[in-house]
């Protein structure tokens, strides 16, 4: 009897996880078949399943039938996207290490310091830094989204790299300086292979946040040669009630591929940089 009443608690249980699933993931179902229907159809009709299905929307927005080609879009978003992580990976490793390993006059105000700028919206930082690529003549060109990467502007990434170092065990590094190990050998042979969790996990977070960003690509790129994906979805939208429902539809899910694929081949290391990271002397 016991046995019984626990398997229908458990089939109950995955039933309600089930329909709540369904209910959060509906959204995204009804936009991936809506992108395969025509476009007098996604409005017209309360069915999920597309009566008539059709490749046109996807066509169109990668060859630019519709007005907007989507094809350099992926190209500018990928090249600004794997330079970001790059640019994160080398400024934060270097100054995680700095931080959680070496010592250095004012460590503990210049850690607090960057903490504190975690505290500041982006868009309070966005407009000086406008001003300063503005001068030196950078406006409509990728180095704004690129080149702040590599100066550790992203104070979580620094955080979260100081964090998982400070869990590695110093132990490891007295056994290196005895065998004669410099610093920079300590933190590129030890520190570093030691640290790959908390490095996929800031390459995650980096490549998902510059492909997303739209407010950012915006302010600075003004050329429609150089528009991303972010600004690309946008064009078909249209005030005067002429949006571009199926090609947007038919992009927007074009644009989560490339995130999803990333997380999917990446999330194990989410989950072993969390149980590495309770490692302690």
């Amino acid at each position: 009897m016991g046995a019984s009443k626990s398997f229908v608690r458990i089939s109950a249980r995955h039933v309600l996880l089930i329909l709540i699933s369904f209910v959060m993931i509906y959204p995204i179902l009804w936009m991936f078949f809506s992108s395969f229907k025509p476009e007098s159809d996604i409005f017209s009709t309360s069915s999920l399943w597309p009566t008539k299905w059709t490749f046109k929307h996807y066509i169109d927005g990668i060859t630019g039938a519709s007005g907007v080609n989507f094809g350099p879009m992926f190209l500018h978003s990928f090249e600004i996207s794997i330079v970001v992580v790059m640019g994160a990976l080398f400024s934060s490793s270097l100054t995680g290490f700095a931080f959680a390993r070496l010592q250095f006059t004012a460590k503990r105000f210049l850690f607090g310091f960057m903490l504190a700028t975690m505290m500041l919206p982006a868009q309070v930082v966005l407009i000086p830094q406008y001003i300063i690529f503005h001068k030196v003549g950078l406006i409509n060109t990728f180095v704004p989204l690129m080149l702040p990467s590599f100066l550790g502007t992203t104070p979580f990434f620094i955080y979260l790299m100081v964090q998982f170092v400070r869990g590695i065990p110093k132990d490891l590094d007295e056994a290196a300086a005895i065998d004669g190990c410099s610093t920079f050998r300590l933190f590129r042979s030890i520190i570093l292979p030691l640290a790959k969790p908390a490095i996929i996990t800031i390459s995650i977070f980096a490549f998902y946040w510059t492909w997303n960003d739209f407010f950012g690509q915006l302010i600075y790129l003004n050329n429609p040669n150089l528009f991303t994906v972010p600004i690309g979805l946008s064009m078909f939208m249209d005030n005067m009630g002429q949006s571009q429902w199926g090609d947007l539809f038919a992009m927007s899910i074009l644009s989560v591929i490339p995130i999803l694929i990333v997380f999917i081949i990446f999330q194990r290391y989410l989950v072993e940089g969390i149980a590495t990271h309770g490692l302690k002397n």
